[in-house]
């Protein structure tokens, strides 16, 4: 007959060997697991890096490469910077506008402007006064014909550029159309330049991108203001941002073609300036703001950057602030006419990790700090350095 063993079970110290042994066991599977949910982490987050960064680099090469791009089939064919600056290195447009605030460069901000593909291209029939709103327009063989709702081609919500010879320009939203003429809305500062009956009008893209940092929602991000009112992301957790601008060392030059003749173009690059005996706006007579008179022959206000004077040069903050202004120093829509030297845009662009887990120490690899302090934890800063031509901006060059 068998009995019960009173030793039977377990130890006290077999009790502890097991569980050492489990302990073991589970720790060993927590160091072949733990690099693989660390790797996982940053397998995910990479390729959102990296897709953010294409983004924002299609966004600005698409509009930046079309910067300049003037009317075709109106009155005024040409690109825009025979007349004014399609590139401005601040926020141009809107009521927020960084010139109400004495502000005409940034170096995390570009605003643009580019005629798209569109009929709409005409000139005033009538003069337009300062502050007016009611814009009467010629009807040339390319505006579509006219409807009750429409005048060559433009309808309400279209953005409409008024520009002209001496510089000036502004940018209006088409309201309503009624009896041919366009009523429309005009933001930021108001309207100072008397536009003449044969000024140019085309329907306009524009927009300016920036860095936006909230430090409140603790949130940075590269933003897109629509010219007018709106204001959307485009990347997020973007840490850096840079424009930097090339043009041409040499100053813009008259071409030859007779400055009363139609069309140009009349100059290298820049607005034409009047005959000699006739003033434009505040300057002297036969000058503006890039051709002086000098012995009764027109010759450039603006100097040769370089020696030589054709290869690109780089143009600094000073140089795009320091005038001379078109289409005048008074204007409140002037820029600096060394901008109409713009051919090339640098673009930096650095964007970070979403997760403040896979960002280390703040330094050359990380903007900003993050909770990361292992190596193998790192995904650092993705940045990016590209350059856009605008191809309108760079013709017979």
């Amino acid at each position: 007959m068998t009995t019960l063993d009173d030793g039977a079970g377990f130890t006290l110290v077999e009790l502890l060997l097991s569980v050492l042994i489990a302990l073991m066991v589970m720790g060993a599977a927590t160091a072949v697991m733990d690099p693989a949910q660390r790797l996982f982490r940053s397998q995910v987050e990479a390729p959102d890096l990296q897709q953010r960064v294409r983004v924002g680099v299609d966004a600005l090469q698409k509009d930046l490469l079309m910067a300049g791009a003037g009317s075709y089939a109106g009155p005024a064919t040409g690109a825009l910077h025979f007349f004014l600056a399609p590139l401005r290195p601040y926020r141009a447009f809107g009521d927020g506008a960084d010139p109400a605030r004495g502000i005409y460069f940034r170096p995390d901000a570009i605003s643009f402007l580019y005629v798209p593909s569109t009929p709409s291209q005409t000139s005033l029939r009538a003069p337009l006064e300062p502050g007016a709103l009611d814009v009467q327009l010629e009807a040339p063989p390319n505006c579509p014909p006219e409807a009750a709702q429409q005048v060559c081609g433009f309808e309400a919500g279209d953005r409409l550029l008024l520009y002209d010879e001496a510089g000036s320009g502004d940018v209006f939203r088409v309201d309503q159309v009624i009896g041919g003429a366009a009523l429309v809305q005009h933001r930021g500062e108001p309207v100072v330049a008397r536009y003449e009956a044969g000024a140019f009008v085309s329907e306009v893209r524009l927009g300016t991108y920036y860095f936006k940092v909230d430090t409140a929602a603790g949130t940075s991000q590269l933003m897109r203001h629509d010219g007018w009112a709106s204001d959307l992301p485009v990347v997020d957790e973007v840490v850096g941002l840079e424009f930097r601008y090339f043009g041409d060392a040499a100053p813009p030059q008259l071409t030859g073609m007779p400055l009363d003749s139609t069309p140009g173009p009349w100059t290298t690059y820049g607005p034409a300036p009047p005959l000699i005996a006739l003033s434009r706006g505040f300057w002297p007579p036969g000058e503006n703001c890039t051709f002086r008179v000098v012995g009764g022959v027109h010759l450039p206000r603006l100097a040769t950057i370089a020696p030589g004077g054709s290869a690109q040069v780089e143009l600094t903050s000073k140089m795009l602030t320091d005038g001379p202004w078109c289409p005048d120093q008074l204007s409140p829509g002037r820029f600096d006419a060394d901008l109409l030297r713009v051919r090339r845009v640098r673009v930096s662009l650095r964007v970070q990790s979403a997760l403040a887990s896979l960002r280390g120490p703040a330094g050359i690899l990380f903007s900003r700090g993050g909770t990361a302090r292992a190596g193998d934890r790192y995904l650092p800063d993705l940045a990016v350095q590209f350059d856009v031509t605008p191809r309108n901006m760079n013709l017979d060059r």
